[in-house]
């Protein structure tokens, strides 16, 4: 049936228990707009005793909280910048039909098409990753209002639907009173939790990865490619491999393509290409087309991990590289590949591929090209991150079988959503606390309230028209 089938029972059983729970606790129950609040005095004298028995260590702590809070602020709005800046000159929206602004729900990668990038996010991780941030977030608000004697009014928990949140209701007459460095760090201080939160698990994360999982096979991104001029090609034929159309072009009129060993007597040399690449290029003038070289492994439609090569085991791209040297070109070589469930690591199941092996310099190859899987903004530091820990192009494999898999993507959406919410909740908008947080900066550096509150104006609508050309631009794209 699959982890999907137990992860729907358990929404399910969810939402019934927030209905429940809800419909019989009316008097502490509280709406606010689409939010259901449930306040509480749960958490409030932990509160209070952490902020009292922490208190020196908490004292000089509030520098480190305050100036987390302009390095998130800083990064939030580089990233966001650069993001749009990058979405806006390429066409990266043709490409990723997901809209650039969405959010993190149960399921978004599977609803947007995102599997090639990003794991499964099932209600069962989102659940819990949000109980950690939300928790972890709003009570170091509440240690560091108590650390300035602010009153804490209630603790509790916002629902809208099924999705879970937490919220600390300081005195907020007291806050607004209070001179600027206490509120920019109670301000801060909610985000500066969830990036301790994040270190703590990805060392978490590290630490799991190192016992439970061991090498098995090297992933490959695609087949060895050639760009190619569209005008100099002199024959289109059918092709031996569905869906693609065999394309001779003479040797010189070859570009980037280096590594290629070419014909000294001038023949043509043979590409493959799809049938619709070719159509759109001729159709829209293109004057070069990336183009599938003839190698073993296209012609093999090679899929899945290498994990053996006529029995010798090929756990990384070093030891791949070290298995076929033992070959020459042209030797026929038995290939085992480990084929992997969409968007996921765990193996669906074993092929066997016969091929004969091709030469590059002299040298016996395959055909496959390795590109790094990372991206731009938030998306390439995350990938870049992880990589330092899990080197891209190898399979794992879990020694504690598929609960390994649920506890690798746990941990891994528990870190990703904690930097999401620190970096996001810094940014210069109203409803978040770099809002209010950025006009008590500008207020204090030019002593003047006007001037923060038209900074923080600027600001706010800088970035929602930054979120709107964006946004259009992803809507042009279904014309």
């Amino acid at each position: 049936m699959g982890f999907v089938f137990y992860d729907l029972i358990f929404l399910a059983a969810f939402i019934v228990f927030v209905i429940i729970f809800l419909s019989t606790r009316k008097k502490n129950l509280e709406r606010q707009g689409i939010l259901y609040l449930y306040k509480t005095q749960l958490g409030v004298r932990f509160i209070d005793w952490f902020a009292e028995k922490f208190r020196p260590a908490l004292r000089p702590l509030q520098y480190v909280v305050m100036t987390s809070g302009y390095l998130l602020m800083i990064a939030i709005v580089w990233l966001f910048s650069k993001s749009t800046y990058i979405y806006l000159t390429t066409s990266i929206a043709q490409f990723i039909k997901a809209p650039p602004i969405f959010p993190v729900i149960p399921y978004f990668p599977r609803l947007f098409g995102l599997e090639s990038f990003l794991p499964p996010l099932y209600f069962t991780y989102f659940i819990i990753a949000l109980a950690i941030v939300a928790v972890s977030h709003e009570f170091s608000h509440g240690i560091f209002a108590r650390l300035y004697r602010f009153k804490i009014h209630s603790t509790g928990f916002a629902f809208l639907g099924p999705i879970l949140g937490a919220f600390v209701e300081p005195d907020e007459k007291q806050m607004n009173k209070a001179k600027k460095l206490p509120q920019m760090v109670v301000l801060a201080a909610g985000t500066f939790a969830n990036v301790i939160m994040a270190l703590l698990f990805f060392g978490i994360f590290v630490l799991f990865f190192t016992a439970a999982f061991v090498p098995m096979g090297v992933k490959f991104s695609t087949y060895s490619l050639a760009e190619i001029n569209v005008e100099d090609i002199t024959i289109i034929g059918n092709s031996t491999v569905e869906n693609y159309l065999e394309i001779e072009v003479p040797v010189d009129s070859v570009e980037n393509v280096d590594a290629l060993v070419l014909s000294p007597d001038g023949s043509s040399k043979t590409y493959f290409v799809g049938m619709e690449s070719l159509q759109n290029s001729l159709d829209n003038g293109a004057p070069t087309i990336f183009a599938f070289e003839d190698t073993p492994a296209f012609k093999a439609q090679l899929r899945g991990a290498i994990t053996e090569i006529n029995g010798m085991e090929t756990k990384g791209t070093e030891e791949l590289g070290e298995v076929l040297q033992n070959f020459n070109p042209g030797d026929e070589v038995t290939i085992k590949t480990a084929i992997l469930n969409p968007g996921q690591e765990s193996v669906a199941e074993n092929r066997e591929y016969i091929l004969e092996l091709g030469e590059n310099d002299g040298k016996a190859m395959l055909g496959i090209v390795f590109i790094p899987n990372g991206g731009s903004g938030f998306v390439g530091m995350v990938f870049d991150v992880f990589q330092k820990v899990k080197e891209p192009f190898t399979l794992y494999d879990s020694n504690i079988g598929e609960f390994g898999w649920f506890l690798y993507y746990l941990l891994w959406w528990i870190i990703v959503i904690n930097f999401l919410v620190a970096l996001f909740n810094m940014l210069p908008l109203g409803i978040l606390d770099g809002g209010r947080f950025f006009y008590l900066t500008v207020w204090g550096i030019t002593k003047s309230e006007s001037v923060g509150k038209k900074a923080y104006k600027v600001a706010m609508w800088f970035i929602l028209l930054l979120l709107v050309a964006m946004m259009a631009k992803w809507a042009f794209t279904f014309f």
